[in-house]
């Protein structure tokens, strides 16, 4: 796929060079302002929850007999 580009773009190999870093910079750019805000909602990475309890000092310092 990347050779059937690579032979598509026009011009010599520097001016192919340029345009193929043309192009991989706009699909980073589309992804990252256009299709990520748009899945975020429904991806939920940041929406993690952590249930803990606070530890007393005395419970901290000498484990419980069921913890080894």
């Amino acid at each position: 796929m990347y050779a059937w580009i690579w032979r598509r773009l026009p011009g010599g190999r520097q001016a192919k060079a340029a345009t193929a870093l043309g192009l991989v910079l706009v699909v980073c750019l589309v992804l990252w302002y256009v299709v990520f805000p748009r899945v975020e909602s429904r991806l939920q990475i940041d929406q993690g929850v952590m249930h803990t309890t606070p530890a007393s000092p005395s419970s901290s310092s000498s484990p419980s007999p069921d913890r080894r």
